[in-house]
């Protein structure tokens, strides 16, 4: 007999009640604007909201192996789910770090963590910058030892199944004074509203972690840094939490 659903779990990052907040299919996407890319799937995907903090998450990937996100999400469909990660995201970024860091590109080391193919990366190196990529399906392994200036985390945190962990990890290789440059998508103000139809909100591009502002500032702090926001979609940490 299929167990009935808990009444809540506890949150990933503080630790308080998260209820269910609904289900969606596997195969919904961010690129179901127009209508559906993929057909349904038939399996559903629980999300669960923190009380406390507002982290929105899924734990039903916790105990995916790389291969098993190598199979079923980051596989050749995903270009279908993403337009834009393959060629047009990495030039967009790499045009900005440019314009926020060229006149400092001889005295920066930069890393951007979870960045693909690594075109980002190759894009700045072009421009001078000493840049590295490293990305968990792309290069596998642990990211590269020693510390950075500037880390690039662009589209990244919505895809951690373990956030804290990945914060920790990137704040491990952040020189003293450095700054994460990283982007992932708030939830709306109406986010109760929306539901599971928040357009953002697609398991299929692997889309496990959305946060709140609030759970991005806890985020951080536990992992010993600050966090501040540009807009509702670009975000920095580094220094000490306020």
């Amino acid at each position: 007999m299929m167990q009935p659903a808990p009444a809540a779990i506890s949150c990933k990052i503080c630790g308080g009640p998260a209820p269910l907040f609904g289900r969606a299919d596997f195969h919904k996407s961010c690129a179901d604007g127009r209508g559906a890319v993929l057909p349904p799937s038939g399996r559903l995907v629980s999300y669960w909201r923190c009380e406390d903090c507002a982290f929105l998450f899924t734990p039903d990937f916790d105990d995916w192996a790389p291969e098993r996100f190598a199979a079923e999400i980051y596989n050749d469909q995903y270009v279908l789910v993403d337009p834009e990660y393959q060629g047009e995201r990495p030039r967009r970024m790499a045009a900005m770090l440019q314009g926020i860091f060229g006149a400092q590109r001889e005295r920066l080391r930069l890393l951007d963590y979870g960045g693909g193919d690594g075109l980002l990366a190759a894009t700045l190196r072009d421009a001078g910058f000493d840049a590295t990529s490293w990305d968990p399906f792309a290069d596998g392994g642990a990211p590269p030892e020693g510390q950075f200036d500037v880390i690039s985390c662009f589209e990244v945190m919505e895809h951690a199944p373990d956030p804290a962990a990945v914060a920790a990890e990137v704040a491990a290789r952040l020189k003293p004074g450095g700054m994460v440059l990283f982007s992932t998508l708030l939830q709306p103000a109406d986010i109760a509203a929306q539901g599971t139809g928040w357009w953002y909100l697609g398991p299929r591009n692997g889309h496990v972690s959305l946060f709140s502002a609030e759970a991005l500032r806890r985020l951080w702090a536990g992992a010993g840094l600050g966090f501040s926001s540009f807009n509702e979609g670009m975000h920095s940490a580094g220094g000490a939490p306020g």
